[in-house]
């Protein structure tokens, strides 16, 4: 198959590297420096050090030989969420399109698919989504991921794509649940890093967070998550399968989630612009808080630990208040 990767960053890079030995993969990036040096040095230092590019992955800067690359296969975007509508108004009004993105859309509140909807409404798309560091996608480790699509062509081609030896591709035609779960989990990961960040700062005999409020966040997340999906038309379901429990608990516990650090960072008492300076790489759960947030209110969603995030991270609230709040919340039946 003929498949166009758009966007260079980690987790375009990394699934470009795992199909590009069985199908004709091209990675291309806007950025022609980008590009000069992915060819140069056949690695991406900057996303992906010291991993090697296959030797069969085409590299380029044109984007409309890319997109010509990919006629009769399959475009997959791998872009953060706010170049998602750039991208899919580039394409042919009829070529398949996957995402990577995971998050929603900061001017309008929408997800992935309604910017599709909106933008290309004839066109086969959908999303590849679950939890999966980019790192260990690129050096082959074994990972599985859901394919969310309302065409069946589309699945089917997603799973001939990228199903390996060691990525397993499920399928899902529940694109709602399979987005909200992607773009809250980023939100809830900033939420545990900060509650074990305070953990990790703790002087002597004060009373800080330990696993047992770790477990506790996680799952209350979990149920907000839940609550906003079902709001939208999701299916309950999605939200124990790959793309909502298990992306929710990698996110929030792995020692690469970026969104996870942003967390721990800003309990050690850094600023979020210190912050995301250190950290060099988009943190999609920093930019799509705020509109999570708003989202829910408007369909009347309760998510007071996604609300708690948006004050710390809006600089109202420290993180220590913060969780102290949560935990002073009044007693109410579990779900």
């Amino acid at each position: 198959m003929k498949i166009a990767v758009l966007g260079a960053g980690a987790w375009g890079t990394a699934l470009a590297c795992s199909a590009a030995g069985r199908h004709d993969v091209l990675l291309w990036s806007r950025d022609e420096a980008q590009v000069a040096s992915l060819k140069r040095t056949r690695s991406n230092e900057r996303y992906l050090p010291n991993v090697p590019l296959p030797e069969p992955l085409a590299l380029g800067g044109d984007l409309g030989q890319a997109i010509n690359h990919a006629r009769g296969g399959l475009v997959v975007v791998a872009t953060p969420m706010s170049a998602l509508r750039e991208r899919l108004q580039a394409l042919p009004p009829d070529m398949p399109a996957l995402w990577l993105c995971k998050g929603f859309e900061s001017a309008t509140g929408a997800l992935g698919h309604e910017v599709a909807r909106e933008v290309r409404p004839q066109a086969a798309a959908g999303v590849l989504s679950g939890p999966s560091f980019a790192l260990e996608v690129a050096r082959g480790q074994p990972t599985a991921l859901v394919a969310a699509s309302a065409d069946a062509g589309l699945r089917e081609r997603a799973v001939e794509a990228f199903h390996a030896e060691t990525l397993r591709i499920y399928t899902s035609t529940d694109v709602t649940g399979v987005e909200v779960g992607g773009a809250v989990k980023n939100v809830l990961a900033i939420a545990t890093g900060i509650l074990d960040g305070l953990a990790e700062r703790a002087v002597a005999g004060a009373s800080v967070p330990g696993l047992n409020a770790r477990a506790a966040l996680i799952t209350r997340g979990l149920a907000e998550m839940t609550r906003l999906g079902l709001a939208l038309g999701a299916r309950p379901e999605t939200f124990m399968g790959l793309s909502g429990l298990g992306d929710l608990v990698l996110t929030a516990t792995g020692a690469l989630s970026r969104n996870r650090q942003v967390g721990l960072q800003l309990a050690q008492g850094r600023s979020l612009a210190e912050t995301l300076a250190a950290l060099g790489h988009v943190a999609e759960g920093v930019y799509s808080a705020s509109t999570v947030l708003a989202r829910a209110r408007r369909l009347g969603v309760d998510m007071p630990i996604t609300a708690a995030v948006v004050e710390v991270l809006e600089g109202r609230l420290q993180p220590r208040v913060a969780v102290a709040a949560l935990m002073a919340r009044g007693s109410r039946a579990e779900g």
